[in-house]
């Protein structure tokens, strides 16, 4: 509540003019006839009470007031004005208390303490008595359209939550123990995709005077790393990511190597608070840098959640344009590695209330965030909605009691592999005020399986650890579905991979052949058994051999199969990029069969992706094709798995 203070004339009348609607209302009342009592000193009491409440002194406010009543426990006036005035405190049990003294003493005496008595039994939890009191409300039909629109909605919340409550959901919290938490607040947790490496929040009190201008407390960034069964004693991040400001509501992409993060009151900043980023090389991170006019506006802007791959950036912003108080909106990477123009997520995720603290799960498809526009338990309830094919969102869904309840429930973040969601709180026994918790999701509420692929990539010759380009593309649909480059300094890599998919692995760097690779995974990997692949990328010289993976044929014939094309489209893009190299296309089979029939089979499966790479445009001088039958195999015969790997496709560098 903001309250100007004003010059305070001991007329009751003018000390009625300066305050807010409902004792404006009270006092409207006391214009037409008398004040329910008749005692002196209560009306004294009153009247200090009321000049102190203008001036914003609670405390003394609330002993005139209390005074009052005590002079004259009928003082229904005095109840109503103290009923507001804890209510507008958040005391909404102390609140309740007086409010309901003024129902008791006279029902009909001012309407809207029956709506704010519910709101104040709403605001606790306490559904059944808010619905009860919302429908005495209504019953005087003498209301504003604003305040009727506002009953509706309590009125549908305490429906959903009553149901809720008699059916709850799964919901075990666990405290991430003393490693992480103190006894000051931990909040907004982040993972990678491994589950190994943790960002959260911490502030604490400023301990230097010099830095006191920024506030009495300081938002940090701490790190911990999960080894052997436990996380490591959280560390400061440290600059140049930490500074004597406060720094907060960061998210981090899959591999941990890009950090996205909220800084407000900086000379950079476009708005009052701005989204900043820093890339991660070897062990360093770079100067923070402000996104820019494209993404930040003049108003607030905050709580970025970036997509596994870095390519997508989900965010909360105050800016004009708005359905409600609060949006969130998305803006998409383009080519050049620019963020687009952000677009709203529009009205079946943001409502005219309040919608922030959104999480974009590693499949890019589920979301999470929170709402006070959405039917709920009341306050800021956390949600989920699924993006399809088309785009579109689906309609929210609660989390369910007791995951929401009456409090304010801000974010969660749920982990790669879908299994896990962590979060703050301080409803629970903790070890300071707020803390970090986990629990397990139950299915309905879960997003789409991913498990993960982690390695290095090297140069073939020289061991040297490179920075590539990784690429994971939907076979299927011939849809590039991640996008991420292996560390500089180290050559490591981390890419979220989606369950029982046709998958395509290509990595590239220039001056070196591609790598290909196929896989579909349709078990989950945890952190003590992850995906490991180290890839040693092969320069480009002559007599080099690539095997094409991701080139398909249906069985016993040589018509490409639409899984081929991406492959294919990524040698020519080598071809391209590399006007002087020439390749010869290699037809290989298992030993099914004779010797005449695989050799043919395998020169007109070869002779396939030659017509293929001429009729998109390359050069046939640059081009031969050949068969080998099953004479030189790569692996064993006797297997099923053997034989699949002797059936491929591959070329070679010739000139």
């Amino acid at each position: 509540m903001n309250l100007k203070t004003s010059s305070i004339n001991i007329s009751f009348i003018k000390i009625c003019t300066v305050l807010i609607i409902t004792i404006v209302s009270v006092c409207a009342n006391a214009q037409q006839r008398e004040l329910t009592t008749s005692n002196r000193r209560a009306i004294n009491s009153f009247e200090e009470g009321i000049k102190n409440f203008n001036l914003m002194n609670y405390s003394l406010a609330e002993k005139h007031l209390k005074d009052a009543i005590s002079r004259d426990n009928k003082f229904i006036e005095a109840y109503i004005v103290l009923g507001e005035m804890l209510y507008e405190q958040n005391k909404y049990t102390e609140s309740i208390e007086y409010l309901n003294e003024a129902i008791m003493i006279d029902p009909d005496f001012y309407q809207y303490k029956h709506f704010l008595l519910a709101s104040a039994y709403y605001k606790t939890g306490q559904y059944r008595e808010a619905k009860e009191m919302i429908y005495h409300y209504l019953d005087y039909e003498n209301y504003t359209q604003a305040t009727y629109k506002r009953a509706m909605q309590y009125l549908d919340n305490c429906k959903f939550a009553i149901e809720a409550i008699k059916n709850p959901v799964p919901f075990e919290p666990v405290n991430l123990g003393e490693s992480i938490n103190s006894e000051f607040a931990e909040y907004s947790p982040v993972l990678t995709a491994d589950g190994e490496t943790l960002i959260f929040t911490r502030k604490k009190p400023r301990v230097s005077p010099q830095h006191s201008e920024f506030g009495e407390e300081y938002e940090d960034f701490y790190i911990s790393f999960y080894e052997n069964g436990k996380w490591t004693k959280a560390q400061n991040l440290g600059p140049p990511i930490n500074t004597p400001r406060n720094e907060g509501a960061q998210s981090i992409t899959a591999d941990g190597r890009e950090l996205f993060f909220t800084a407000c009151s900086r000379p950079t900043n476009y708005g009052s608070c701005d989204i900043y980023y820093s890339n991660r090389v070897g062990d360093t991170w770079t100067a923070p840098q402000n996104l820019g006019p494209t993404v930040n506006s003049r108003y607030w802007d905050s709580q970025p959640s970036v997509s596994a791959d870095g390519q997508t950036l989900y965010f909360t912003s105050g800016r004009s344009g708005n359905f409600g108080h609060m949006d969130i909106y998305v803006t998409h990477k383009d080519d050049n590695g620019r963020w687009t123009k952000p677009e709203n997520l529009g009205e079946v995720i943001n409502t005219t209330g309040t919608e922030m603290s959104a999480f974009i799960h590693s499949d890019n498809r589920t979301l999470y965030f929170a709402s006070d526009g959405h039917i709920g338990m009341g306050g800021l309830d956390l949600f989920f909605s699924v993006l399809d094919d088309d785009g579109n969102w689906s309609e929210p869904v609660n989390l369910g009691y007791p995951i929401n309840t009456h409090n304010d429930e801000m974010s969660i973040f749920v982990s790669a592999l879908g299994n896990k969601a962590f979060f703050a709180s301080d409803r629970l026994n903790g070890y300071g005020n707020l803390d970090i918790y986990y629990f397990g999701l139950y299915d309905e509420i879960k997003p789409n399986p991913l498990t993960y692929m982690k390695g290095t990539i090297f140069d073939s010759k020289t061991r040297q650890r490179l920075e590539a380009n990784i690429e994971l593309i939907d076979l299927k649909r011939n849809e590039t579905i991640v996008r991420a480059k292996s560390d500089r300094r180290f050559g490591e890599f981390l890419v979220v991979i989606p369950l029982e998919k046709n998958l395509g692995l290509n990595i590239s760097k220039e001056g070196y052949l591609f790598f290909s690779e196929n896989f579909e995974y349709t078990k989950v990997r945890e952190i003590a058994d992850p995906h490991l692949q180290d890839i040693f990328l092969q320069p480009i010289e002559i007599g080099e051999t690539v095997i094409l993976r991701n080139i398909f044929f249906e069985t016993a014939k040589y018509n490409l199969l639409p899984e081929s094309i991406a492959e294919l489209q990524r040698l020519i893009k080598l071809l391209n990029d590399n006007p002087g190299i020439n390749i010869e296309i290699r037809g290989h089979t298992d030993n099914v069969g004779s010797h005449d029939y695989n050799l043919t089979l395998s020169k007109n499966r070869a002779k396939s992706v030659y017509n293929y790479l001429i009729d998109k445009g390359i050069d046939d001088s640059r081009l031969s094709y050949a068969g080998y039958s099953f004479d030189k195999p790569i692996d064993t015969n006797e297997t099923a798995e053997g034989r699949a790997n002797n059936r491929r496709t591959e070329f070679k560098i010739t000139e």
